[in-house]
């Protein structure tokens, strides 16, 4: 098999197939609630969730969507003529009914250099009429759903306190791209009591799915959560990955992924203050170059060991 001039599928890359202009994502704060915080489906969220951990200085949900915009573009323009995808990315950004979900998408789009949305939600928060309307809208701009996957095995998910299983997660990705609608999953490498080839089975799995991008981060322990109260009773469902560990899986990872996806990120960083464990001391660009090197000595790429 011919080594691609690329050894992975890079979201710059693939925003450059698809725009003209430079385009940046501007996150938002739409006010969203989660099902699993108000007890619909759960009650105190992911285990691992502090929404703390993502959220910029202007990304305030008392601010409207037309101002955190405007404050965001501010923020990141670095090009003449640049645009911009508003980002709804706190908590679950279809948890509410269709009138008021496509008020909010629609004044986004209405915003001056806006192209598209990108939404992060739960796969258990998406029906058809909502899919539907997103189906239509896709049509005249560019419509993502990022789905929080976070494991395909049910224990984890459980444990982890969810509030779904995969073949929700699976069911609405299928659903989606049913309809046109461009889909990312995202996953946490590293969650409690997974192993190293469990982990690796992810990649199978996932790429059996009708999907356009896949996130990816380690698994990090943040302060006030309900996984940073079980690491310090049970440290050892964990195991926390050296940099240089978690380059190697996530290079395996790569390799048993479909090759046609796009990888739009393999690292994440919390900020200092609020995160326990891993303590890399490396900036997000830092890790790539070094994931990146670690690829071309491995004579690794994209699909590698993809059946």
């Amino acid at each position: 098999m011919a080594v691609p001039k690329k050894r992975y599928n890079d979201y710059s890359s693939y925003l450059k197939n698809i725009f003209p202009e430079k385009v940046q994502k501007i996150s938002i704060n739409a006010g969203f609630s989660c099902p699993n915080r108000d007890g619909k489906v759960g009650t105190g969220g992911c285990t691992y969730c502090n929404n703390q951990t993502f959220n910029p200085e202007y990304c305030q949900p008392d601010k409207s969507i037309a101002q955190q915009l405007k404050e965001g573009m501010d923020f990141f323009k670095k090009y003449e003529g640049q645009k911009y995808l508003a980002y709804f990315q706190a908590y679950t950004n279809t948890y509410g009914d269709l009138e008021s979900l496509k008020a909010k998408y629609e004044e986004a789009l209405s915003c001056p250099s806006v192209l598209g949305i990108v939404i992060g939600t739960r796969p258990d928060c998406v029906d058809d009429s909502l899919l539907d309307y997103l189906g239509r809208l896709s049509k005249s701009h560019y419509v993502m759903i990022e789905y929080g996957v976070e494991s395909t095995l049910d224990r984890t998910l459980e444990l982890i306190n969810r509030g779904h299983n995969y073949k929700t997660a699976a069911d609405a990705i299928l659903k989606s791209a049913e309809r046109g609608i461009d889909t990312c999953a995202h996953l946490i490498l590293g969650l409690p009591q997974e192993s190293r080839d469990e982990i690796l089975d992810h990649a199978s799995k996932i790429s059996k799915l009708p999907l356009t991008t896949i996130k990816l981060h380690q698994l990090q322990i943040i302060r006030g959560t309900k996984m940073a109260q079980q690491y310090r009773s049970n440290p050892e469902w964990f195991h926390i990955y050296t940099a240089g560990e978690y380059i190697d899986m996530a290079i395996d990872f790569t390799e048993r992924l479909n090759p046609d996806f796009v990888i739009e990120r393999f690292v994440s960083q919390s900020p200092k203050e609020l995160r326990i464990e891993p303590n890399w001391g490396l900036k997000n660009y830092e890790f790539t170059a070094k994931l990146e090197k670690r690829m071309t000595e491995r004579n690794s790429f994209q699909g590698k060991a993809w059946q």
